[in-house]
């Protein structure tokens, strides 16, 4: 039976209008929500992809992070100063022979530049933030692994549901995190999607630092990452005066309490089982894998 044209209009503008709201939905949402078929939400996803609506994403769509939200480039020039700042404290961390997951952003980045200078090595890097894997893929000791997912090209970042499955086959001494708000409630992030990755990283660390800068104090973001009992540390430039105001708590901006967690990090506490050294290198092939990858 086909539709009236008007009818598809209208669902498609509702559609749009929904994803404005929610930022991200899933396939199985949308069918949900409007009564129809997979196949008649792809097309109608499609026709708005079209019209520079939304960007579709594997088994959903996104809307307003890849299309509004400040190209990876634009953020890069502001604020320099802090994220130096805040790179060089995550510094300190950092472990020989950990393996650690550096989130997208231009904060984790500044620490990617940080590393190049002054290398930890050998140190396993896991990693959504493209142009941080193209930055330290040429630092000796320092091996990079990109997980899986749709590239959001202004954002210069891997996202989606398979990103979020990739994650899941690491096992990582420190989770190295941006977002784009703190409050006393706890960390804000702009897109459902971005959170769904950090959150799938977060379950697969012992440890996890969130570097904000003091220009994300008191701000919110769409989606709430999680309260500062789920992270083990802020690093940040904001000033303890200002924190304390805002309520948030004294311990999270400790070192120390992090470096209980980092201290004796090593790539073999990360082993989920022994390999023998015939299975572990290829006949064909001299490169190996982390113990850390399950």
């Amino acid at each position: 039976m086909r539709v009236a044209k008007h009818v598809v209009e209208a669902r498609r503008r509702k559609l749009a209008e929904l994803l404005q709201r929610h930022r991200y939905l899933g396939i199985a949402d949308l069918c949900k929500e409007f009564r129809i078929s997979e196949a008649t939400v792809r097309r109608d996803l499609v026709f708005l992809e079209k019209g520079h609506l939304i960007t579709r994403t594997y088994g959903g769509a996104l809307a307003d992070y890849n299309l509004r939200f400040p190209s990876f480039r634009s953020r890069r020039t502001t604020g320099t100063e802090g994220k130096y700042s805040i790179a060089q404290q995550a510094l300190e961390l950092l472990r020989p022979e950990s393996v650690i997951y550096l989130d997208a952003g231009t904060t984790i980045f500044a620490l990617a530049e940080a590393i190049r200078v002054a290398p930890v090595r050998p140190l396993a890097c896991v990693t959504s933030n493209l142009p941080a894997a193209d930055l330290l893929a040429e630092v000796d000791g320092v091996d990079v692994y990109l997980l899986g997912g749709q590239v959001l090209r202004r954002q210069s970042v891997l996202l989606g549901e398979e990103a979020c499955r990739s994650a899941g086959y690491w096992k990582f001494d420190l989770a190295l995190l941006g977002a784009e708000g703190m409050t006393r409630e706890g960390v804000w992030n702009s897109s459902p999607a971005v959170v769904a990755l950090q959150k799938a990283v977060m379950a697969q660390s012992r440890a996890s630092a969130v570097l904000l800068d003091r220009t994300k104090l008191g701000r919110t973001a769409p989606s709430f990452l999680g309260g500062w009992d789920s992270l083990t540390a802020l690093i940040t430039d904001a000033p303890p005066e200002a924190l304390k105001e805002e309520g948030i708590p004294d311990y999270m901006t400790e070192l120390k309490h992090i470096k209980s967690y980092t201290g004796s990090m090593s790539l073999r506490s990360n082993k989920v089982s022994e390999v023998d050294d015939s299975e572990e290198k290829s006949e064909n092939s001299d490169l190996t894998l982390r113990t850390s990858l399950l």
